[in-house]
């Protein structure tokens, strides 16, 4: 067997592992999207608020720059404070 054709199993195996994978994590994707919408639709934040609210949440994640993170909390807390 030359190895063009190993390297094109490997792909249709890739592709395969792939999609199962990404039809695994569709509950969990419609989860969020109905998470936020609910968040929206109850006026608790706005859709704004929660893509901060996500940035946040990403940053800490990373261990990012604990000072930006500082900053996206205070947008977030002025636009529900109104402060």
């Amino acid at each position: 067997m030359s190895e063009e054709a190993t390297k094109e199993e490997y792909v249709v195996e890739f592709i395969k592992a792939f999609q199962a994978i990404e039809e695994e994590m569709e509950p969990y994707k419609e989860h969020k999207r109905d998470l936020r919408k609910n968040y929206v639709q109850n006026g608790w934040l706005t859709g704004n608020e929660l893509r901060q609210a996500v940035r946040a949440y990403r940053m800490l994640k990373k261990d990012d720059d604990i000072g930006q993170f500082t900053d996206y909390f205070e947008k977030i807390k002025s636009g529900i404070m109104g402060v």
